[in-house]
């Protein structure tokens, strides 16, 4: 008797037996917690990756090599560059467009410098924060649907009730541990949303102050190159 009992209260067999409703939920949380953690893992890749070449990068400038030869580097290596060197690489490009063009005055070049760094932070920043906004609606709006799931249950369950000449614990005890099923599974999609998010968020606003400051400090070094 025992083991049928346990049997019958099996997860397994408490998602077989919901209603509908509350399997459609499930089925919905499921799929967006396995997108979730996909999210997560591709994020953390990317953001320190983004974090390494930015190390690299900045270890390479520097050291003070010659500006044209690491354009011309960071030119030839575009599409495996990072964010910093494609900032760099932007800015030095139009620094050099300006330059060439004659009666252009140095605020002129410099002014069209930074509208170019600009621009691909911009484009930076955007590829970086992808995706974000799905794990931040993810960890808000999981619970809830979860709970939707659990109070479709419930009400299922005593609504059953009515049907039964003496209600025990026996007869709610299967469709109230089903319907707590759909709230724990939104539980899990939504907390480990919430927690990747904040830290991302604040990887990526770390990664948006050092390309900020790489911006100025270009900036200055190109403009003492332009006078000097």
């Amino acid at each position: 008797m025992s083991a049928t009992v346990t049997q019958d209260m099996s997860m397994f067999h408490l998602i077989g037996s919901a209603s509908l409703p509350v399997q459609l939920v499930m089925a919905l949380l499921l799929v967006t917690s396995f997108l979730s953690w996909w999210f997560i893992f591709r994020k953390l890749f990317v953001i320190r990756q983004a974090m390494r070449q930015s190390d690299e990068f900045e270890n390479v400038f520097w050291k003070g090599p010659d500006l044209n030869a690491l354009y011309q580097s960071a030119a030839s290596s575009r599409h495996t560059a990072g964010s910093m060197e494609r900032i760099f690489e932007a800015g030095f490009r139009e620094f050099i467009k300006h330059k060439r063009q004659p009666g252009m005055d140095i605020s002129t070049v410099m002014d069209g410098t930074r509208r170019a760094m600009r621009a691909t932070y911009q484009r930076e920043m955007d590829s970086l924060e992808s995706h974000l906004s799905f794990l931040a609606t993810v960890g808000s709006v999981s619970p809830y649907v979860g709970l939707f799931g659990t109070v479709w249950g419930i009400m299922n369950s005593f609504r059953g009730l009515s049907n039964v000449t003496q209600a025990t614990i026996a007869h709610v005890a299967p469709g109230i541990a089903e319907a707590l099923i759909a709230t724990a599974m939104g539980l899990f999609a939504a907390i480990p949303a919430v927690i990747a998010y904040n830290r991302y968020a604040n990887n990526i606003d770390r990664l948006a102050t050092r390309f900020e400051s790489f911006m100025e400090e270009l900036s200055n070094v190109l403009q003492r190159q332009a006078t000097g």
